[in-house]
């Protein structure tokens, strides 16, 4: 099964690092490293950039912000470095962190070092060779949302995290920065766009108890077990983890969340197989939440309309980094049209009033 395991490829042009800056801060770092010093880019995933760091036979990996961001808050470093340290004592599906770089003379941005775990992370496309019946569908469906649950679950201030948020008036302030995260990153006037903005902030919802939220959670931000599609081992992308609304992170699970009978341009954009034979409907899955953890899901529609444009946002955010000539990724180029895509299907949900 390790041909399963998520595999690098050489760095993309324009996003290299310097070997020799790198080395050295490594020897200052983690001194006990023996060994020749190789690096290589996992190329999925379009915010901050993952590097994989060989030194003999260790492997770690390396993350650092974007070339040309220009929320510059939303790729901070050093807080997803404190998240790592805080969680992984009780939450050991968190990387274990390794170091934080403060010094941007190294790469040309702050980046932190974590333990690679070795697994299976599903896109996309599936690995060649996948056994992914239904049966593992299913039971994987039931890991997913049984793990979300156990994230909202953990004792965020035994963790020392309890000031990493601001829980009172989260949803509100959520929103409406998210609103102007898009006016900010706009390049194309979508109309869509400004009627879901005005339809979150006259039906906004009161919040249930704040939790610990991942803020990202969907299959591939999720590493697995080789042996077992079943089994979580990993959890990846902390980087908007915070204190807040867990049903806000319910919704975007649901929101990345593509099922069987939804539009083909919308499966065409799923992070994942999750309208594979087996797989459990957005409803389902936001039914089993209910069950697991006892929370009133009668709001989950908004939630989810607010995941769709938050995903919009961050897909709009990164095609404004191509569209100005910050990065040279032909990933992005056509990422306006995703933008609009998904616009589209939150005005149905709107429209439709279920998800």
């Amino acid at each position: 099964m390790n041909g399963l395991i998520d595999q690098t490829a050489p760095v993309r042009p324009g996003e290299e690092l310097d070997l020799a800056k790198v080395r050295q801060y490594l020897r200052q770092a983690l001194p006990e490293l023996q060994g020749d010093l190789s690096i290589a880019q996992f190329p999925s995933g379009h915010s901050n950039l993952t590097y994989l760091l060989k030194v003999g036979n260790r492997e770690m990996v390396l993350r650092r912000p974007p070339f040309g961001s220009k929320v510059k808050t939303a790729h901070d470093m050093n807080r997803e470095f404190r998240i790592f340290t805080a969680l992984h004592p009780i939450y050991p599906l968190v990387p274990r962190p390794l170091a934080f770089c403060e010094d941007e003379s190294v790469i040309g941005a702050k980046f932190y070092l974590m333990e690679r775990i070795q697994g299976v992370i599903l896109r996309k496309e599936m690995p060649a060779g996948v056994d992914f019946s239904p049966k593992i569908a299913t039971a994987l469906c039931e890991s997913f949302i049984k793990n979300l649950a156990a994230i909202h679950g953990l004792d965020y201030k035994k963790a020392g995290l309890d000031q990493m948020g601001k829980p009172e008036g989260y949803l509100s302030r959520q929103v409406n920065g998210w609103a102007e995260r898009y006016v900010g990153s706009q390049t194309d006037d979508i109309p869509q766009m400004d009627r879901i903005i005005a339809w979150l902030k006259e039906k906004l919802p009161v919040s249930p108890p704040a939790t610990m939220v991942h803020n990202d959670y969907k299959y591939d931000n999720l590493i697995l077990d080789p042996n077992d599609l079943t089994r979580i081992i990993g959890v990846l992308d902390w980087e908007m983890a915070t204190i807040g609304d867990p049903l806000a992170d319910l919704g975007v699970a649901l929101g990345y969340w593509v099922e069987k009978d939804d539009p083909t341009e919308l499966k065409a954009s799923a992070f994942g197989p999750t309208a594979a034979e087996g797989s459990y409907n957005r409803r389902r899955l936001a039914e089993r939440y209910a069950e697991i953890t006892g929370r009133d899901i009668t709001h989950i529609h908004y939630y989810v309309v607010f995941a769709l444009f938050k995903i919009a946002v961050i897909i709009q955010q990164i095609y404004y980094r191509f569209a100005k000539g910050l990065t040279q990724d032909s990933r992005f180029g056509a990422m306006i049209e995703a933008v609009k895509l998904i616009s589209r299907a939150a005005v149905e949900m709107i429209e439709r009033g279920k998800i």
